[in-house]
């Protein structure tokens, strides 16, 4: 058995720092523990005490019977590296050490976590800054968290692995309160030795975890997390997570909180998409969509039918599907004639959407027969259920009807909870239903499961890395950004570098027509803003217009620029913009977007980690909202896109090729010229490390 087995099922624990006092958090552990069912032996060690629970205190890890499967430490960090290491010396399979004041409290506290890593040797540690974990299919509670005290803590199909102990409480108890169950739940802290990658990798051989959760701040190891999503959605287990840090506020606290890196949110937007991992947008879809995913049915498309038995609510629905691109059609015939049987209404008139019964009442043979016609009929995919406040005082007739069609069905059902009941959402729930409090929960409720399964493909195998010792760090200037970019195959413009005016006249004649004028320098990166770009130069006036613009220029910003660069005017296509950025923690990513100097205004560009593959590369073109403008539009010419996609993997092997000495490139703008023509970099830059 791998410790992480032992760790989640062990056979004897021993409670390091355990308080006779059942009151104090570190009186807990052994009383839960006790109240949740643990068959194996429990050792709670504290020197003064002769007892705890009924059970025999030892004074010390040296005096265990034998070496503990687990040990739970609940002692300050000036004792706790010491009882880690005696129980490594008696063998112990894993600690879990709940005591903070390690990695997330400044350079004192990461000394402190090395020293208890060190102290640990080959056992493994859960934490420190943890509050442990629950293993709800064995009943084997490691854990603190008060939200232990419920008596009631159902198991099912769903895990969780969480970087914070306080969320892990919280999810827990939510979904106790509404009839959820979880399989595992552990809480990972500093991660100073196994981490949230380790925990999805042994969950994915877990028989009872159909679903993985992560409540995630940053990740420390991103190939390993990777490795292990690729094998979740072998396995057909959805992953769902949560990350903190989507605004600036929100990564400096997840940064305090553990000590991780939290990297740039749009980065792992990014990794998420290209695993198939399911990035939860609220807090609550942490605990909706994991619910939704552990019951087998999908819907097959984005057609809704709505049964209410009040039409407020119904609309409510209505208008929260249609905001999330799902179909709300009308009832076809045969469905409209059994629901006018059902409600004793003129077959001829229309049924509306949402099909409102509010008038035959709350009977179950109406309910039952509505929903299974709606089921029953091809124009829907699935069915939201309005559960209103009529079922307050029959909660039985709503839940048992809604129940009853699922289990006839394939389709899935959701059921909106309209008033403040939470008794019945736990019914409904129990029951294998789907409910929910909320409209706009259930439209993305039913958008995951309308989803088509992502196509997952491990990636490329990275290129060897170039290490380019003959650049500088720093910015290089455009003509050196475009040269190294031409090594690894991106087409650039032609054009010529010039130390004087005179010089670049003599260029310009070589090349001829209306020109591209620009100033070179590493230390100006947007040079249109400081008048340091004209377009559409005549030949003949390229020296008289370069001693203006270095006059220009040097007056701006007070920089002697190191040259000048005369090009080719490119003429049609489309402007896009190609980009390398790197995260410190995530790696290298490409960037495409469409371009030119309103690139940034425009938003409208999508990320990809490297390496990448050609699937990848057409996927990012697809994706752009602008994508129509490549395609012909309006008339416009097709444009080159077989290029395109060319393009986008020769930068992203460049990326790679470097590695984390190149801290970012851009071709902007790169066009996009009509089918046949290719493409053609007419500005870049790159930093190097």
């Amino acid at each position: 058995m791998s410790a992480i087995a032992r760790l989640l099922r062990p056979r004897s624990v021993a409670v390091v720092g355990a308080s006779a006092d059942p009151a104090k958090m570190t009186g807990r552990p052994v009383g839960y523990l006790q109240r949740h069912g643990f068959s194996g032996e429990i050792w709670p060690v504290n020197p003064r005490a002769q007892n705890i629970a009924g059970l025999p205190c030892f004074a010390d890890v040296a005096a265990l019977p034998a070496a503990p499967d687990v040990a739970i430490v609940l002692l300050a960090p000036d004792r706790a590296t010491e009882a880690v290491r005696a129980l490594a010396a008696r063998g112990t399979s894993a600690a879990i050490v709940l005591a903070s004041g390690y990695g997330e409290a400044g350079p004192d506290g990461a000394r402190r976590q090395l020293e208890l890593r060190e102290a640990a040797g080959a056992m493994r540690l859960l934490g420190p800054n943890t509050i442990g974990l629950v293993n709800l299919t064995d009943r084997i509670v490691l854990s603190a968290t008060g939200a232990l005290e419920a008596a009631d803590l159902p198991s099912g199909g769903v895990s969780l692995v969480s970087q914070s102990g306080g969320i892990l409480g919280a999810l827990l108890s939510r979904g106790a309160a509404r009839g959820m169950g979880f399989a595992k739940l552990v809480s990972t802290g500093n991660e100073a030795d196994l981490d949230v990658s380790d925990f999805v990798e042994h969950l994915v051989d877990d028989p009872a975890t159909r679903v993985i959760a992560l409540y995630m701040e940053g990740l420390r190891r991103p190939g390993a997390f990777r490795a292990a999503a690729l094998r979740a959605a072998g396995a057909g287990k959805p992953i769902v997570v949560f990350k903190v840090g989507r605004s600036a506020s929100g990564a400096r606290a997840a940064v305090s909180h553990t000590g991780a890196l939290a990297g740039a949110d749009r980065m792992y937007d990014a990794l998420f998409g290209q695993l198939g991992v399911i990035r939860a947008t609220t807090f609550d879809d942490l605990l909706d969509l994991p619910a939704a995913l552990v019951q087998p049915r999908r819907a097959r498309g984005r057609r809704i039918a709505i049964l209410t038995s009040t039409g407020g609510a119904g609309a409510l629905l209505a208008d929260a599907f249609g905001l999330a691109g799902f179909e709300v059609p009308m009832p076809d015939g045969a469905t409209t004639a059994r629901m006018a049987a059902l409600l004793g209404s003129d077959p001829q008139e229309p049924i509306g959407n949402p099909v409102d019964v509010t008038l035959a009442g709350v009977r179950p043979d109406v309910f039952k027969g509505a929903i299974e016609a709606l089921l029953e009929s091809p124009e829907y995919d699935a069915l939201a259920v309005v559960v209103g406040s009529s079922a307050l005082a029959q909660p039985a007739i709503a839940a048992g009807a809604i129940a009853e069609g699922q289990a006839r069905s394939q389709k899935p059902i959701v059921a909106y909870v309209s008033p403040h009941a939470p008794e019945i959402v736990a019914l409904l729930n129990r029951q294998g239903v789907i409910a929910l409090t909320a409209p706009e929960a259930c439209a993305s409720v039913l958008a995951v499961l309308a989803a088509p399964a992502a196509a997952v493909v491990a990636p490329s195998e990275p290129v060897a890395h170039d290490p380019l010792a003959a650049l500088p760090a720093g910015s290089l200037n455009e003509a050196d950004s475009k040269a190294l970019f031409a090594r690894f195959g991106l087409p650039v413009v032609q054009e010529g570098s010039a130390a004087t005016p005179d010089a670049a006249q003599a260029i310009a004649e070589r090349i001829g027509g209306e020109l591209v004028l620009k100033i070179l320098s590493n230390a100006i990166l947007h040079k249109s803003d400081v008048g340091g770009v004209r377009v559409g130069v005549p030949a003949a006036e390229i020296a008289s217009a370069a001693r203006d613009m270095l006059t220009q220029v040097r007056a701006a910003t007070g920089i002697e620029p190191e040259g000048l660069l005369v090009q080719q005017r490119v003429r049609g296509g489309v402007e896009l913009i190609l980009g390398l950025i790197r995260d410190p923690q995530l790696g290298t990513g490409v960037l495409l977007g469409m371009g030119g100097v309103a690139s940034e205004l425009m938003g409208d560009s999508v990320v990809r980690l490297l390496p990448i593959g050609p699937a990848d590369a057409a996927d990012m073109i697809r994706t752009l909202r602008g994508y129509p403008l490549l395609t012909g539009w309006r008339g416009a010419p097709a444009c080159d896109l077989a290029a395109l996609e060319q393009a986008i993997l020769s930068f992203a092997r460049m990326g790679e090729a470097i590695g984390s000495r190149l801290m970012e490139a851009e071709i902007n703008p790169l066009f996009v010229l009509p089918l046949g023509r290719g493409v053609v970099a007419a500005d870049g830059l790159a930093v190097l490390s």
